[in-house]
């Protein structure tokens, strides 16, 4: 089939969770279709290497220089309309006519994430559409987590209207995915058709799987952007309430938090010891491959988590919360350990640290568990089906 793909993010680099999942499904689209990419692009223009890389899977390549993100003024519009703020300010009407003037002579549209989709909704009235990655956890869980009764409130106000408004793109598209039978559950609370939702999980490259063994340094390591609410949050409570106990016992142990560091305030983030900022890594897999501990205090937050994944496909052993792990199909002592008081989370830790063993023994139930259910090939799979079965709906509709 002809598919017309709309990528809120541009895939490359694949620097970040939704990047990396957008570039490897669209890899695997490109196996089986005949594909036109129109994706933001955010900062910049993408180089002519980056170009040349898709299209090995894309016949044709456009992008849009406003991207998804960009910061504009508050407006009237904008408080009062059914759109979320930040959707209906940052709408962009270039990319709305590209998508239209692209849809004839293609046989469905996949929109990767929710501006894509917004962007995407007329074309979906015209063609099989598949609405890719919805995601409403991380909203919903920021309402829980404040403590402030006019904050809670203020969140609440955010989640039904974003849930309303996800909703609504749900019903445009005949087919909407999301990486998690916990997102397919909420969306389903919601109102969403649950014959039209399928699980498509995130996945690892068949690379990660192949990684040699690393000799293994004393230290912990989180990989995740401190610019995402849900990691700083995550951070925040592991250098609170769990690094102290960890030092407690085994003083000196280093915390590699890794990620774009971008407009984050170094200043919030020192006097935390042996804890290290680094970055943006061009390859991350080097730094969890040598990690004794891959470490996810996550609390809020939704998806099956890359992080975790690549860190299992990496060999490298796992201690997250429960929520961290939401979402995949893991056995507590077998191939992850779960805490979720700080207590808990320190004593899984220091256990990792002290016997190798037990990490070895976790690290290899956890590569296994990878292998046989969370490829990009597999995942790509999932997709190819419900692209099918979008186009089989629409004929049955007699569309």
């Amino acid at each position: 089939m002809r598919l017309l793909v709309v990528s809120t993010w541009f895939p490359l680099p694949p620097d970040n969770g939704s990047r990396l999942r957008a570039y490897h499904l669209l890899r695997e689209l490109g196996r089986r279709h005949d594909v036109t990419l129109l994706s933001f692009r955010g900062e910049g223009r993408p180089t002519a290497g980056q170009e040349a890389a898709l299209r090995e899977s894309c016949r044709a390549i456009d992008t849009v220089p406003d991207g998804a993100f960009a910061e504009r003024r508050l407006t009237a519009r904008g408080l009062l309309s059914p759109v979320p703020r930040s959707y209906a300010q940052a709408f962009s009407a270039d990319m709305a006519a590209r998508i239209r003037a692209a849809a004839p002579g293609h046989d469905a549209v996949v929109a990767l994430q929710v501006t894509a989709a917004f962007h995407a909704r007329a074309a979906a009235k015209r063609l099989p559409g598949v609405f890719e990655e919805a995601e409403l956890a991380v909203i919903r869980d920021a309402a829980g987590m404040e403590t402030s009764a006019a904050r809670r409130l203020r969140r609440r106000a955010t989640w039904l209207k974003y849930s309303r408004f996800v909703r609504s793109l749900c019903r445009r598209f005949a087919v909407t995915t999301v990486v998690s039978e916990a997102e397919r559950e909420i969306l389903a609370g919601i109102g969403c058709d649950p014959r039209a939702l399928k699980v498509v999980p995130n996945g690892v490259a068949a690379a990660d799987l192949e990684w040699p063994a690393s000799r293994r340094c004393e230290r912990l390591i989180y990989p995740g952007s401190l610019t995402y609410a849900a990691n700083a949050d995550a951070v925040r409570w592991f250098l609170a309430s769990i690094l102290p106990l960890i030092d407690a016992a085994r003083p000196g142990v280093e915390f590699l938090v890794t990620g774009s560091s971008d407009g984050v305030e170094a200043a919030d983030w020192q006097g935390h010891g042996r804890m290290t900022l680094t970055g943006h890594l061009p390859d991350v897999r080097p730094a969890v491959a040598e990690s004794a501990v891959c470490v996810v205090p996550l609390r809020i937050g939704g998806g099956t988590r890359l992080k975790i994944l690549q860190a299992m496909a990496l060999g490298t052993p796992v201690v997250s919360t429960s929520k961290g792990a939401e979402g995949l199909a893991v056995t507590p002592g077998r191939d992850i350990l779960i805490g979720d008081s700080p207590d808990q989370f320190a004593a899984h830790v220091l256990r990792l640290l002290a016997d190798a063993e037990l990490g070895t023994r976790l690290a290899a139930a956890a590569r296994d568990l990878v292998r046989e259910r969370y490829t990009w090939e597999r995942s790509g799979e999932r997709l190819h089906e419900a692209v099918a079965e979008a186009v089989s709906a629409w004929r049955v509709a007699g569309r």
